[in-house]
């Protein structure tokens, strides 16, 4: 979670929301990527989508089976859709989000009976430093 709380601070340097993401396959980190909406002029460059698409990248394949994400916000419900699609095995979150996310709040995705693959999840890691970068970026946009 360290690495994607970094991944986290880089993004708010680039004036990004801070949300990192990192994936893990066999203790190895294969992708590590920040929010990159508005370098990119992409709303689906969240930090989860473009991890994603670099570990399928690097292990070539559409599929993350055997790999743990690691992000610092409770993913919304386009990436936890694309978690699921993604078949990543664990989810690990730092800040909960009940405004905008979609595992433990709002439409709780992997709860769903039409939810084809539900990761293991566990929320609240380093939840203190995640939601304090939050609050600190849009503290000072306000």
């Amino acid at each position: 979670m360290e690495i994607a709380l970094g991944e986290a601070e880089a993004a708010a340097a680039r004036g990004e929301v801070p949300v990192g993401a990192v994936i893990v396959s066999e203790g190895r980190i294969i992708a590590a990527a920040g929010n990159r909406t508005l370098a990119d002029r992409d709303p689906t460059a969240h930090a989860e989508i473009v991890a994603i698409r670099a570990a399928c990248e690097a292990l070539g394949s559409e599929r993350l089976p055997g790999c743990d994400l690691y992000v610092t916000l409770e993913p919304c419900p386009m990436c936890a859709g694309a978690i699921s699609f993604a078949r990543i095995r664990r989810l690990y979150y730092g800040a909960a989000d009940p405004k905008g996310g979609a595992v433990e709040n709002g439409v709780r995705l992997y709860s769903d009976p039409t939810c084809h693959h539900r990761p293991e999840v566990y929320g609240g890691i380093g939840e203190t430093a995640a939601a304090g970068l939050l609050k600190d970026f849009f503290r000072a946009r306000r």
